[in-house]
């Protein structure tokens, strides 16, 4: 096999959850460019329909459904919809998730738990779902989207609860490599750095004081682009990464390397 074939998709179906825009969405499209078939996972149905007709311009299938990942009935319907409309699930990528700035002192428990649910209970709830599929069929990959603050403590922001959750994701990714490597799944984890999206945009064009400190520590001095995870998602779900499980695969611009 040729190692550009390695790459290929053609003919497997991916979940993305949090697929509608931002990180995830990037990520949907280079998995349908490399051949996969979508499942955009959402809250927001309108906005998850309208990236997987955008998808389907790629000449895949996709389709899109309304999922709370922190529900484990809305998981088991995400599950059933993607086995009933592609027979399979070949990689999942738990891209869902929020953040939260608020200092320890000042945080409420609920804010704390609802972080916890959404960036780490969540990638248990659908991993845990999908799994099962992927131990009945003989393998597949996941790959949960973590972050580099769940390796370090970046500053100057106050974000306890994202950085714990993040780690939580890291060690998570670990235990399920380890356990599920005797049934063919792969489990890795990607870390984004500071990354520029729709959302965020605003935020670093204003080049704020908190922007310039997050950059002064970035040796690549700019934030990434979403398509700049395009090439390790599609790795990571494909052939090619074979031999890879239980990886922290960082890509922040160098800004964990001191």
């Amino acid at each position: 096999m040729k190692v550009s074939d390695k790459f290929r998709l053609d003919g497997r179906v991916s979940i993305v959850t949090g697929g509608a825009v931002g990180l995830g969405k990037a990520m949907a499209q280079g998995l349908a460019q490399a051949g996969s078939h979508l499942v955009i996972a959402d809250l927001r149905l309108e906005a998850a329909e309208k990236t997987a007709a955008e998808l389907r311009l790629e000449g895949v299938d996709a389709i899109a459904v309304r999922a709370d990942v922190t529900d484990p009935a809305s998981v088991r319907a995400l599950a059933d919809a993607a086995r009933e409309r592609f027979g399979r699930i070949d990689a999942l990528f738990n891209n869902a998730g929020i953040t939260l700035h608020v200092p320890v002192e000042e945080m409420r428990l609920e804010d704390w738990q609802n972080v916890m649910n959404v960036n780490l209970t969540s990638v248990f709830l659908v991993s845990r779902e999908i799994g099962k599929t992927m131990i009945a069929q003989g393998g597949g990959a996941i790959v949960n989207i973590s972050s580099m603050s769940g390796l370090v403590s970046n500053v100057p922001q106050h974000q306890a609860a994202y950085n714990v959750s993040k780690a939580g994701v890291i060690m998570l990714t670990k235990s399920m490599a380890s356990e599920w490597a005797r049934y063919g799944i792969r489990v890795n984890t990607i870390a984004p750095g500071y990354m520029k999206t729709e959302m965020t945009a605003p935020y670093f064009d204003e080049n704020g004081d908190m922007v310039r400190t997050w950059m002064g520590g970035t040796p690549m001095g700019r934030p990434g682009t979403p398509d700049e995870l395009q090439g390790i998602a599609v790795y990571l779900a494909s052939d090619a990464s074979s031999y890879a499980t239980g990886g922290v695969f960082v890509i922040d611009g160098g800004y964990t390397i001191r």
